[in-house]
């Protein structure tokens, strides 16, 4: 009896560690996939602007964002949903890989959050519709998990007159 309690207690020891080990490991992939939607959404190369202009907007009516300004941006895959005045075309369809960035800014223009929706339909983090929503820090810290798959942002992106959940048109004609 006496060498069975070492033994269990070894035996238990393992196992706490494996499913520590194990843990970390999904969260290290977890964080590696924030990291890498935070790098994408912070570069400007290759994205189109709404309306191709970069000028700062004023926060819409039915922005649910605490940030004064904003600008939205599409990359190469994305933009091809956008119209010849830069507009999000009605009933548009985007394909895997789409990246729309909103920078939502200060009363000075400097960028505090990155906004990001990301067409990863296979990612287990992508909601229902294919998307990946990541709300990122300017350096980079995550303020809303993808893990949550919208759950804080859907609400307000599928109010009536969204594109694909987007709402530049409506509040930005």
């Amino acid at each position: 009896m006496k060498t069975i309690k070492p033994l269990i207690a070894l035996l238990s020891t393992a196992c706490l560690l494996s499913l520590l080990i194990s843990s970390c490991k999904y969260d290290n992939v977890e964080g590696r996939f924030e990291t890498e939607i935070f790098n994408k959404a912070k570069s400007t190369n290759g994205y189109v602007w709404f309306k191709y202009s970069n000028i700062s907007l004023q926060k819409s009516s039915g922005s649910g964002h605490v940030q004064p300004l904003l600008k939205t941006r599409y990359n190469a895959v994305a933009a091809g949903q956008l119209d010849s005045l830069g507009r999000i075309k009605i009933g548009a369809t985007f394909p895997e890989e789409s990246m729309v960035v909103k920078e939502l800014l200060d009363n000075s223009g400097n960028i505090e959050v990155y906004a990001v929706l990301y067409k990863k339909s296979k990612h287990p983090n992508a909601d229902s519709k294919g998307w990946v929503w990541g709300y990122y820090n300017k350096d980079g810290t995550v303020v809303i998990s993808s893990a949550l798959k919208g759950k804080d942002c859907s609400g307000c992106h599928s109010q009536s007159g969204n594109e694909a959940y987007m709402l530049m048109n409506k509040y930005y004609p």
